[in-house]
């Protein structure tokens, strides 16, 4: 139970025993009262007591029972405190009002209170039953002395005090079932405030835009976890916004003089994200403000969503505007190559045409498949030789001039499961980037394709070159889509080539390389491994 549940379920309790707190100390007084009646100065005044022995028996009895029900009263079941009490009570009572017939009267008084606050403390049964106690007590008291000895005390006088000891019992404990009726009614509320609170804070925590609240003397008096993981080391330690960070107290200053916020993005430390500050005041006329810190990588993602939907879209309807010339190109190759006007010579360009046609129509189907999330369709594809001929229809699609790509493999024969359209798509990519980025300045490229298992028998193809390699800060974004460091490009080549290799249940990774120059790593899931005759595949 959290704790400030806890606290409201005590509340209704600790009232109750505070009442009967002052109860005791009123009993305590009470006793007081009588010792002084029957030892003081006053006592000559009174006159003898009826019993010589039974009032000073009486009077010390009910003190050192006052001053244990005091001490050890507050303590236990409460109803059985309040019940002990008032029986204690009742019985010295009414011994005093026998044994000192002249302070029987103002004894009788004071038993009032007891009886109506009996009825508080306790349910209306037990309050009414000591009411009705207290009454029979009474009259029963008249009887005995009107029976064995003279009294001039009217037979009104108790009669009055029953009809007394009932009214009160009854009021008192009416207004004893209301009060606990209130403290329940609170104690539910509280829990309810206490489960909202837990709730509110929970959502404030939760939430991914950051919040801060920050008081007139710019101190920060409350930051959600969001907050936290923004300013990082910035907000570390330090309560005084204007230590903390100087330029968001600069525009919170700002903003409280004219009203007006500067939302341009903020960057409080090189390896965290810009954040862009909104203000509002937490109410009319104070001077807490509420600091609304935005992740501008959230929205930038946001847009990237919304933006490669629309790619999807966008990709679906030029699909047919796309293959149609593919298809006249293809059918037109075809016609060259039937025809006997061709030189020899230039029936290798006829081919290749023809082949980068097939190429470009399943990179179109691929596309498109990636936009529908339609599944790879895998197959037993020997990466060795795969990568062999890749290179080669790669040199002879693409003249590399002075720049050099060549394949390599640690075994002649290393299988894996794969759509091997896909690869041949994500080390197109690859192979690219790393030709037209991997080089130093001056010098031609060199570019590696290598084939290798790793320790855990997972075949890897490593596209290595030999370039001034990439920033940590360029590296952390590669994948993200429309991210670019060429005016020239999309940005897309890297993430739908992760992407496919997610298809295939593989992944793509940037392995920066300590001698220099750059790798990215392709890990595929299943490896393939001949065994005579036949194929079986390892599911590891």
């Amino acid at each position: 139970m959290p704790p400030a549940i806890a606290t409201d379920a005590g509340d209704a309790d600790s009232a109750l025993r505070r009442e009967l707190h002052f109860y005791t100390l009123y009993r305590l007084l009470e006793a007081m009262m009588l010792v002084l009646v029957l030892f003081g100065p006053v006592a000559d005044m009174l006159g003898p007591p009826r019993h010589e022995l039974l009032a000073p028996t009486v009077a010390l009895s009910y003190l050192v029972m006052a001053v244990l029900l005091f001490v050890f009263g507050r303590r236990g079941d409460l109803r059985v405190a309040t019940l002990a009490g008032i029986s204690t009570d009742l019985l010295f009572g009414l011994l005093a009002i026998h044994a000192v017939p002249a302070a029987g009267t103002g004894i009788a008084l004071m038993l009032m209170f007891n009886v109506g606050a009996a009825a508080l403390l306790l349910p209306a049964r037990y309050g009414l039953g000591a009411a009705l106690v207290a009454v029979a007590g009474i009259i029963g008291e008249y009887a005995w002395t009107a029976l064995i000895d003279e009294t001039d005390r009217m037979v009104a006088e108790p009669l009055m005090f029953a009809v007394a000891y009932l009214a009160l019992a009854t009021l008192t404990s009416i207004l004893g079932r209301q009060m606990r009726a209130s403290y329940d009614l609170a104690e539910r509320r509280g829990v309810e405030t206490a489960h909202l609170t837990e709730v509110n804070e929970l959502i404030i925590r939760r939430l991914r835009t950051g919040v801060l609240l920050v008081d007139g003397h710019n101190r920060v008096r409350l930051a959600n976890e969001a907050a936290t993981l923004l300013l990082g080391d910035a907000g570390d330690g330090h309560r005084d916004l204007g230590v903390a960070l100087p330029e968001l107290a600069r525009r919170l200053a700002a903003w409280r003089q004219d009203g007006k916020a500067d939302e341009t993005p903020l960057q409080v430390a090189p390896d965290q994200p810009e954040i862009v500050p909104r203000f509002t005041r937490l109410l009319a006329g104070s001077d807490q403000t509420l600091v609304f810190l935005d992740d501008t990588s959230l929205v930038s993602r946001r847009a990237e969503s919304m933006t490669l939907a629309t790619l999807g879209r966008f990709s679906a309807s030029l699909a047919h505007e796309i293959r149609n010339p593919l298809a006249a190109i293809n059918y037109a190759v075809q016609l060259l190559e039937e025809s006997d006007d061709v030189a020899t010579a230039d029936r290798r360009l006829l081919e290749i045409i023809r082949q980068q046609g097939v190429r470009m129509n399943g990179i179109v189907e691929n596309v498109l498949g990636l936009a529908r999330r339609e599944p790879a369709k895998p197959e037993y594809v020997e990466l060795a030789g795969f990568v062999r001929h890749f290179v080669d229809d790669y040199r002879a699609g693409h003249p590399l001039e002075n720049d050099t790509l060549r394949a390599s493999a640690e075994r002649p024969q290393i299988a894996a499961l794969v759509d091997p359209r896909q690869l041949h798509q994500v080390l197109t990519v690859l192979v690219h980037n790393a030709l037209t980025y991997g080089r130093m300045p001056g010098e031609p490229a060199r570019v590696t394709v290598h084939v290798e298992l790793d320790g855990h028998q997972q075949p890897l193809i490593d596209v290595i070159d030999r370039g001034p390699g990439i920033a940590e800060g360029v590296a952390r974004q590669l994948f993200r889509p429309f991210f670019t460091t060429s005016g020239h490009g999309t940005g897309l080549g890297l993430y739908i080539a992760r992407e496919l290799c997610r298809a295939n249940q593989a992944s793509l990774d940037f392995v920066p390389l300590p001698a220099g120059g750059s790798c990215f790593r392709v890990r595929l899931s299943g490896v393939g491994v001949r065994k005579g005759g036949g194929t079986t595949f390892d599911p590891n």
